[in-house]
């Protein structure tokens, strides 16, 4: 064992460890402290004031004029918006069907007829769905069309015309940034909540809930969270410019980008919802290959022609698919651009398609066998459903 007092030695002598009695002397010397301190008047005993009263309020004066501006648009606007509660049916253990919770979102009347705009990803896997009016009376939704691509559905109810407000509508090609705007919706189920901000950027571009570009977007950092789908977004006017569809947050809560459909495509998309339950969509008649695909073919830019629809548009026109004839590919024309507009992949097809009406004539340029050429095609019907 090492010499503590070897000067050859450098050792370190602990110390034992403090017995109990050693903590509990130092305990009761903290409390005779804390006791000496308290009669000292450092920690005085309450006293009691039996004659205190509430302090006068100040008064306030008049609000702010955008404060008013914001109080009328809300009250204006909110027994518009309605809370949408979507169920799905089960089997159970039993076999019988049962009713479950799906979700929840918002929607808007459209018109006194009882029609109600929300997003299509909100109803899409629902079987059925409650709508919630702003006087808490609920009455069952039947649905009468939906548009994927633009992701809108409309709903129906059928309750009294006193109780329906529609919105009133508003326009969106002439929206600036930096204009106010409001956002009614229910977020995780709170309902008619308002969140205000400013119009971010114009022109965004996000997808559907199946995948397909919506253009002409509108951002806003008013804050848009789960349950705000398919509420309004509001001008200064407390018109209805845009459908809060999405958020940009890796977390699923509001991060301050927040996406809306602008009200020129609801404007066009629900009356033809409403008249027929689904929306004609122009088209050329033929498939494209995969822009992935059609890259490894060595079709570096525009849309390689896969199939040619029997009897459709493209048909008419003479336009030629891709095929395989003796273990070779025999590639199609290739369109790359419509009415001079350039298309580089599908996404660009399906949008400049997207403003187009059937029976429109539109002016093709396509590459065949390494020439460029034009053709003139009627646009037909695109069935979707």
């Amino acid at each position: 064992m090492a010499n503590a007092m070897d000067p050859d030695r450098r050792t370190t002598v602990v110390s034992p460890a403090p017995t109990v009695n050693v903590w509990l002397v130092t305990l009761l010397l903290v409390v005779v402290a804390a006791l000496m301190l308290r009669n000292a008047g450092l920690f005085p005993r309450a006293l009691h004031n039996p004659l205190a009263e509430s302090k006068p309020v100040t008064p306030r004066g008049d609000l702010a004029a955008d404060e008013l501006s914001t109080i009328e648009i809300f009250q204006s606007a909110s027994p518009s918006v309605v809370h949408i509660t979507t169920t799905v049916v089960r089997q159970g253990l039993r076999l019988s069907p049962t009713d479950m919770p799906e979700g929840t979102g918002t929607g808007f009347l459209w018109d006194a007829d009882g029609h109600i705009v929300t997003n299509y990803h909100v109803v899409r896997s629902a079987d059925a769905a409650q709508v919630t009016l702003a006087d808490n009376s609920s009455w069952p939704a039947r649905l009468v069309g939906y548009e994927p691509d633009k992701d809108l559905a409309v709903l129906k109810i059928e309750a009294p015309p006193e109780k329906l407000k529609p919105l009133p509508i508003g326009e969106s090609d002439n929206l600036q940034v930096g204009q106010k705007v409001f956002a009614i919706g229910n977020p995780f189920g709170l309902d008619h909540t308002l969140t205000t901000g400013v119009i971010s950027g114009l022109g965004r571009e996000i997808q559907s809930a199946n995948g397909r570009p919506i253009e002409g977007v509108i951002q806003t950092d008013a804050a848009i969270n789960p349950g705000n789908s398919g509420g309004p977004l509001l001008d200064s006017a407390g018109r209805l410019i845009g459908v809060n569809t999405a958020i940009y947050s890796p977390s699923g809560t509001s991060a301050g980008i927040g996406f809306a459909v602008p009200v020129d495509i609801v404007n066009q998309y629900v009356p033809e919802l409403i008249r027929s339950g689904r929306v004609e969509r122009a088209g050329l008649g033929i498939s494209p290959v995969p822009d992935a695909v059609a890259k490894e073919l060595g079709i570096e830019e525009g849309v390689l022609i896969n199939q040619v629809i029997p009897g459709g548009a493209a048909d008419t026109a003479k336009l030629r698919g891709t095929y395989e004839e003796q273990g070779k590919i025999i590639l199609g024309d290739v369109l790359i651009a419509i009415n001079d507009r350039p298309i580089n992949r599908t996404s660009d097809l399906l949008k400049t398609l997207d403003g187009r009406r059937v029976g429109e004539e539109v002016r093709l340029t396509l590459l065949r066998d390494g020439k460029s050429m034009s053709v003139t095609v009627t646009l037909q019907s695109r069935r979707q459903r």
